[in-house]
């Protein structure tokens, strides 16, 4: 039996024990399923309480179920869902009930999702805001993802394949009618109309989708300097609770320690890396590898310092800020003068807070500045953008080459609506979806 022709079943809510678990089925053989467990298919969309049974006759649990008759379901397919109580033993009991039954199997991550594809009940760029959606850590990401998942790149690809269709139509027409005189120069005009404002709309597209692509994957932002000057001390403050040992002693941190932050609905990650200096042991000198090879690809580096250091010694084109540490040991500190590409001075103290929320907004700000107004935008994902540039470049060709011959212009759009194509996922995308999918949750 092919695998889209099974019947598959998993946990789509969270990590027993929980109060309420949800059980999903879908697939030919959902129907049986409830038959055999809960006695009867119920009513479509109706919530019905049963009492689920095994193969045996023994009680499973007091739960609810539905039924959602295939094409009218998430995926397309018939589906069966079994809300329980979330204890492990009744999910195992549940389980095993399930795989018991002929043509039933677990389901794969993302296999859900992927049949909701294969039915048509949303493109691939919807299955990708879906995971978007999933993985959302901030409410900005969320929003994002939702609009997405809602269909707003795909919206406006189909809008797009539409008008590129329609003239390739017109040239391919004109082709056609080459040996009536004026009516070549009549239908290719408007096409040519058509086929440039729709580049320039597509452009527009890809000139805004840099924020997008940042806000699906966040802010990187680095806290490097010499060993002991409170490195892990302000992270430990920025992310309000003890992520790093913090000790007197220089050397502590060999490793990168990471945080997710949630800066005013932008998503930070802030790395805490090892003390950069001088050392003969080798651990220690790993993880100042780590640290200066983080630091030069983070985003924003916060470079520590106290009164006993204020030389910055960082390689990378990322904007550093220059973070005075431990003012409240000696007032002084504000007086000495750091060397480096400091782009901003901070003064705080990373043991009782001072300076702190100053620090913060400012990383606010920054992060205002360095998502723009990606949350508009419709670009989420690489695979997306260069897609759009392949259909630009096969339009701007087409404009290029319609002197030439109508017929090369015509093999141009008909690039440009194929590019679309595999954009939305309806052609020759077999290669990437299990890459797509792949990353989805079981259960979804």
């Amino acid at each position: 039996m092919h695998p889209r022709d099974q019947t598959i079943f998993a946990l789509s809510s969270g990590r027993p024990p929980t109060a309420i678990a949800i059980v999903r089925v879908s697939g030919p053989q959902a129907g049986p399923a409830l038959v055999k467990l809960a006695g009867k298919i119920p009513a479509a969309r109706m919530a019905t309480r049963a009492l689920l049974q095994d193969a045996a006759g023994q009680p499973i649990d007091d739960a609810v179920v539905l039924w959602f008759s295939g094409p009218a379901s998430a995926t397309g397919e018939d589906v069966a869902e079994f809300h329980v109580h979330g204890g492990r033993a009744v999910l195992g009991a549940l389980f095993n009930a399930l795989a018991g039954i002929d043509g039933i199997r677990p389901a794969e991550a993302g296999e859900f999702t992927r049949r909701a594809f294969e039915n048509g009940k949303l493109d691939l760029t919807e299955a990708e805001g879906l995971d978007d959606l999933i993985h959302a850590d901030t409410d900005r990401q969320r929003r994002q993802a939702l609009r997405q998942l809602k269909g707003l790149l795909g919206d406006r690809a189909r809008d797009w394949r539409a008008q590129i269709i329609e003239a390739s139509a017109l040239i391919e027409a004109g082709i056609d009618f080459s040996d009536e005189g004026d009516v070549p120069a009549e239908l290719i005009a408007p096409a040519l109309k058509k086929v440039k404002a729709l580049l320039s709309e597509i452009h527009q597209v890809l000139a805004a989708q840099a924020q997008s692509e940042r806000l699906r994957d966040g802010l990187v932002v680095a806290i490097a300097g010499p060993p002991n000057v409170g490195k892990s001390t302000l992270i430990n403050q920025l992310a309000r609770r003890e992520v790093a040992i913090v000790s007197p002693h220089a050397g502590t941190t060999r490793d990168i320690i990471e945080v997710q932050l949630d800066l005013d609905g932008y998503p930070v990650t802030v790395i805490d890396t090892a003390g950069i200096r001088e050392t003969d042991d080798p651990v220690e000198q790993e993880g100042v590898r780590r640290a200066r090879a983080r630091a030069e690809e983070a985003d924003l580096v916060l470079w520590l310092t106290d009164r006993m250091s204020a030389t910055i010694s960082h390689q990378g084109s990322a904007p550093v800020w220059l973070v005075r540490n431990k003012i409240d040991l000696d007032a002084s500190i504000a007086e000495l003068a750091g060397s480096g590409p400091a782009s901003a001075t901070y003064r705080i103290s990373a043991r009782n807070g001072d300076g702190i929320p100053e620090l913060i907004a400012a990383l606010v700000g920054f992060a205002q500045d360095y998502f723009g107004s990606g949350e508009g935008g419709l670009i989420t994902r690489t695979r997306q953008r260069k897609l759009l540039q392949e259909t630009a470049e096969s339009l701007r060709r087409a404009i290029d080459v319609v002197g030439a011959g109508e017929e090369l212009a015509a093999e141009e759009l008909r690039a440009a609506a194929y590019s679309l194509g595999r954009l939305l996922g309806r052609v020759d995308v077999e290669d990437i979806l299990d890459v797509i999918f792949r990353e989805f949750c079981v259960g979804k």
